[in-house]
């Protein structure tokens, strides 16, 4: 059927409206390509399926760079947050990490609505059963309602509705989310177009209801005196925050939860595909980590105008009434009532090394993949890839080379690499540790280090994008100034070495010098570069970073050009990877296995991490 009444041809459709689809259907039509998003419901556009918050450790990092690169998420959650935090402040300033608590609902409509402003966006509910290809293009799709429409460009946000299938129990139901129906069409169309198909699961904790909850004798958790905004956009944060409230679990909670293991989908068989290795379930937290006698739990609120309250920490796919007695055991939840129980969810997944670095498939011109659809999860993994794919749609409708963000310089880079090259076992989490460069990578700076991407492409405002450019150039100049001022003699100096307890200090050191000192920070020395006094607090944060951690970027940078010049060395076909002293015993396994040509394609191998590659870069060089 072709109607008349609506339009039928489009730069790009993009399937699915969760984080993945909002933010690739935002890129694409901000920059002004025709786009067509098909959802199979309207009020769960950008909805939060799982916990009520946005950032975290590394996820926080990505929301910055998707940001700095024109998307959506930030100014999302700067406009609905309701608590806001700077994580890890404790340690080293490359994994400072922000993460919000969202008001659930203001950050869906805010989503929507911000979609339903864009001109060049049509927005259409209906589902996607089928593809329409000729000889290996992508020439549009067929949807539930037998609409077609024609497009070169289609990207494939799927969530986790592709055949999905929610465990209570012994209860199971085919749905994409608990109370929403699942989508099996598109899983026949890929298998029928041989895309490596596989099963995933993750899950999901209880909702409670706030007033059965005593929050009495529990430990409150409160948002920054002083919050920091996600985007680089947002100059002000000035929404009420309201605490968490955090619990634990106890002995009479772990034996209730050993004692009906037997009735988890996970562990009588019910259940067969891989979960998430790094935010297991409370039954796999019992089994694993036996040794524990307690695990956190965050009560999270879900925002201003609901009492519903989200259990972080919890994820159980156990039978109702046993999720309802083990909760009962826990300080705090004794008289709890349960809104929505906890459940695990299976669904369909494509292998990613079937993607390009633009995570276009190989098989088909112009289809596009994104979000947990590749064995992702996670709002923020789901997010940067949307960017990813529409960046790319958008360089394909205007012909114009691909981009391909590296590890050097984006958490981004680092996701999409992993993904297209090591494919997932289990479903992929960002963490800090799995980048390389985490000094350069910081939160801090991402529009330093991405946002010439978001100017070119239009997706910027030039006013943001010079202002940008403005604030490094006045950090650099102040930079530069402090290794070529020497530490004289002032009554300012005097000072501050008496507030330090500093005596017999030997003048002459740079100020640069001085800074780098463990128990000096950035306003001991403003007296002393009365310059500093015109930089903003977030300004003067970075400038302090770069000037004590110089040594160590300069170490980062040096690595990278090192890499680059040894990435194609030669490995015996013999070499003995155990000989290689501080290489982990996965890496060996995985090398010994695969026996790698050369050291970048060691660094393809899923279980060897680009420490293992350093390590192994030495040995052999030196070696050599």
């Amino acid at each position: 059927m072709n109607p008349s009444f609506y339009p039928r041809q489009f730069d790009c459709i993009v399937v699915g409206a969760g984080h993945a689809g909002s933010e690739a259907a935002y890129i694409a039509a901000s920059a002004g390509l025709r786009t067509l998003l098909i959802t199979m419901n309207l009020d769960t556009i950008g909805q939060m399926s799982c916990n009520p918050a946005i950032g975290g450790i590394a996820k926080g990092h990505m929301v910055r760079e998707v940001d700095a690169l024109g998307g959506l998420m930030a100014k999302a959650i700067d406009a609905t947050g309701i608590q806001f935090k700077m994580l890890n402040t404790s340690k080293g300033p490359s994994v400072w990490a922000p993460r919000a608590q969202a008001e659930k609902k203001q950050y869906q409509l805010f989503v929507k609505h911000q979609l339903e402003k864009i001109p060049s966006l049509s927005i259409r509910q209906d589902t996607v059963e089928d593809l329409v290809v000729e000889g290996n293009q992508v020439v549009g799709v067929i949807t539930g309602r037998g609409f077609q429409f024609e497009t070169n460009h289609v990207i494939l946000t799927t969530g986790t509705f592709l055949s999905g299938v929610i465990h209570i129990g012994s209860y199971q139901k085919e749905s994409g989310r608990i109370g929403e129906p699942t989508t099996k069409g598109l899983s026949q169309t890929l298998a029928r177009f041989q895309f490596r198909l596989g099963r995933l699961k993750t899950g999901t904790p209880a909702r409670v209801h706030k007033n059965s909850v005593n929050i009495d004798g529990l430990e409150e958790q409160h948002g920054d005196e002083n919050p920091k905004p996600f985007s680089f956009s947002t100059k002000l944060l000035n929404r009420r925050q309201i605490p968490c409230y955090i619990t634990y679990t106890n002995d009479t909670t772990h034996q209730m939860i050993r004692e009906n293991l037997d009735y988890s989908p996970m562990y009588s068989g019910q259940i067969k595909s891989v979960g998430p290795r790094y935010c297991p379930s409370i039954e796999d937290k019992v089994v694993r980590f036996a040794e524990r006698d307690r695990h956190q739990i965050f009560i999270e609120p879900e925002g201003y105008e609901t009492n519903e309250m989200y259990l972080n920490g919890v994820s159980t796919s156990l039978p109702e009434e046993v999720q309802w007695k083990f909760l009962r055991s826990i300080k705090g939840l004794e008289s709890v009532e349960l809104m929505r129980p906890g459940y695990a969810i299976e669904y369909d997944f494509v292998d990613p090394t079937e993607l390009s670095p633009t995570l276009e498939t190989k098989k088909i011109k112009g289809l596009f993949h994104a979000g947990q659809i590749n064995g992702t999860t996670g709002y923020e993994e789901a997010a940067a890839q949307g960017l990813v794919a529409a960046y790319n749609v958008i360089r394909s409708v205007k012909k114009e080379s691909p981009i391909l963000f590296t590890r050097s310089e984006s958490y981004i880079g680092v996701l999409v690499d992993d993904l297209v090259h090591k494919g997932v076992e289990d479903p992929y989490r960002m963490f800090t540790s799995r980048a390389e460069y985490r000094l350069l990578l910081r939160q801090d700076n991402a529009d330093q280090r991405l946002m010439k991407y978001g100017f070119e492409m239009g997706l910027v405002p030039r006013d943001q994008y010079e202002s940008m450019l403005d604030r490094y150039s006045r950090i650099e100049k102040i930079k530069s100034q402090m290794f070529v001022t020497a530490m004289k003699p002032s009554p300012e100096l005097t000072t501050v070495l008496a507030d330090k307890k500093i005596e017999n200090y030997k003048f002459g050191h740079t100020l640069s010098a001085f800074l780098k000192r463990s128990d000096i920070k950035i306003e001991d020395i403003t007296p002393l570069l009365p310059e500093i006094e015109t930089l903003n607090e977030e300004e003067r944060a970075v400038l302090e970073m770069e000037v004590k951690y110089e040594g160590y970027l300069k170490r980062e940078l040096d690595t990278i050009e090192y890499r680059k010049k040894f990435m194609g060395f030669q490995i015996p076909n013999d070499f003995d990877y155990a000989t290689v002293k501080g290489l982990k015993t996965e890496a060996v396994l995985k090398l010994q296995k695969h026996r790698p040509l050369n050291l970048e394609n060691a660094l393809h191998i899923s279980g060897v991490d680009p420490s293992d590659v350093d390590l192994l870069l030495y040995h052999l060089v030196d070696r050599h």
